[in-house]
């Protein structure tokens, strides 16, 4: 029986200072996306990071977090697309034992630097959250705030991120709430919404054993100043 790594820290590194994981090879599953078509996507979060010598984010926390979160007994999380880690470092601050995932190398660099500045720690992985084998049923929080889920993943790689959660534990996923104005926007600028797995989406692939607490569009919590988008989408169901 082939046995994968039970913590993220046991898979070989790779270049660039990412942790590589390899793909789990199982004999029945749907097809994800291949090397090639993460790579440019990875390429792509590079660059927009790199647009700036300075953070591209606030270094703030997400408010819909903190809000959820603050009374929360800390345990193990898992942060989805992590950015430049200012939920990790919260997180960590607070005694959750964090792992923090995301596809681009500058922002997990930018992220580790503001993790050293807060001296907290937290395991940083540079990394497709989709296509990188995570420990199933060890996380007791997983976050996704604001996350890009492309569909070209499949239904399968996104069932088993969401296999991470703990028995217990907690699904947080707050999207932006776009109106057609913002939707056309995106479009423009060559990213369809469509494109990628919705907030209910996320609920239709939720196994039975989960119980969804809250699904609703909510205001949003201590937003950015200038931001557009004033209200999310949050989906919290819990793994019974």
């Amino acid at each position: 029986m082939r046995r994968y790594p039970s913590t993220i820290s046991e898979a070989p590194r790779l270049h660039r200072g990412c942790v590589a994981l390899a793909l789990l090879e199982m004999e029945e599953h749907e097809p994800g996306e291949s090397e090639d078509e993460v790579a440019p996507r990875a390429a792509e979060w590079d660059a927009r990071y790199s647009e700036r010598e300075g953070s591209m984010w606030s270094g703030r926390p997400n408010g819909r977090l903190v809000a959820e979160v603050a009374d929360l007994t800390p345990g193990r999380a898992l942060d989805v697309g992590s950015g430049e880690g200012a939920d990790a470092v919260w997180l960590a601050r607070r005694g959750w034992e964090v792992t923090a995932i995301d596809i681009s190398d500058v922002a997990v660099g930018r992220a580790r630097k503001a993790a050293e500045l807060a001296d907290v720690s937290v395991e940083w992985v540079c990394g497709d959250a989709l296509q990188t084998p995570l420990p199933v049923h060890s996380f007791d929080l997983v976050s996704m705030q604001y996350p890009a889920l492309p569909k070209s993943a499949g239904e399968a790689a996104v069932q088993t991120l969401l296999d991470t959660v703990h028995p217990g534990g907690l699904l947080l996923a707050v999207y932006h709430d776009l109106d057609d104005e913002h939707r056309e926007h995106m479009k423009s600028r060559g990213i369809d919404p469509s494109d990628y797995f919705s907030a209910d989406d996320l609920r239709g692939l939720l196994s039975d054993d989960f119980m969804v607490e809250l699904h609703a569009i909510e205001p949003r919590v201590d937003p950015p100043p200038d931001t557009p988008h004033i209200a999310d989408v949050v989906l919290r169901a819990r793994r019974r």
